[in-house]
């Protein structure tokens, strides 16, 4: 019997971290703090796996909306979280890249941030994206911007935050909405989609082979027929 297919990228909406918090009468924060741990969880899941690439959804373009004791709170949750777990990334193989628009972020952050991609540049177990003041719209639109500088505006694609790396396989988005919140609008056309109602903090081992074993299911057509994925003889030449 074949083994189940691993999807190459898998990326990620972690949601539920405020609610989590609230249902057990604490501040917001304490969801945020717990989902570290989550994060943590399914780093180890994926890589154990052989997942090539994992992208996670850390902080959005218009997470800067929420309240600012909120904001101030990720931002150095997201600072300790680089002084702290990056040396672990390395000693475990795995390749560190920010993706967004880092010129909001503090001086000391951006500085991490730079050391960081150095430091892991050559690992090869996983690639762990983290996007920090990211958005999908914004991501084509510099996109297009840049690709208008360099003479050529329709090849935009390679200018994307994610050029040189496959299309995510499966995107998994916790806390029970059903949207995909301007995270990745180029990447996601044929992505399996995968919504579950646990809160982040909650995502643990079990909850991520639940939605491998979802993903392992679904049949990929990219436009042909079951037909064809099943007797690739008739597909057109």
């Amino acid at each position: 019997m074949p083994a189940a297919p691993v999807p190459r990228h898998i990326a990620v909406v972690m949601d539920g971290n405020g609610r989590w918090a609230q249902k057990r009468f604490l501040p917001r924060v304490a969801g945020h703090k717990q989902g570290v741990e989550a994060v943590r969880t399914l780093i180890r899941g994926v890589s154990e796996r052989g997942v090539e690439v994992l992208t996670v959804f850390a902080f959005s373009s218009e997470n800067w909306q929420r309240p600012a004791e909120e904001v101030s709170f990720l931002m150095d949750l997201f600072l300790r979280a680089l002084r702290e777990e990056v040396q672990k990334l390395h000693s475990n193989g795995v390749r560190f890249r920010v993706v967004g628009d880092v010129s909001a972020l503090g001086v000391e952050t951006r500085s991490l941030i730079s050391e960081a991609e150095a430091l892991t540049a050559s690992n090869t177990r996983l690639c762990l994206n983290v996007a920090v003041n990211y958005g999908g719209r914004w991501d084509i639109e510099q996109a297009i911007v840049k690709a208008t500088a360099d003479g050529d505006p329709m090849a935009f694609a390679r200018w994307l935050s994610f050029a040189g790396q496959p299309d995510p396989d499966l995107f998994i988005r916790t806390g029970g909405e059903r949207r995909i919140s301007n995270f990745m609008l180029w990447q996601l056309a044929y992505t399996e989609l995968f919504f579950a109602d646990t809160l982040w903090p909650d995502f643990d081992e079990s909850e991520l082979a639940s939605a491998l074993a979802w993903f392992a299911g679904r049949e990929r057509r990219f436009g042909r027929t079951s037909e064809q994925i099943r007797d690739p003889a008739t597909s057109p030449a």
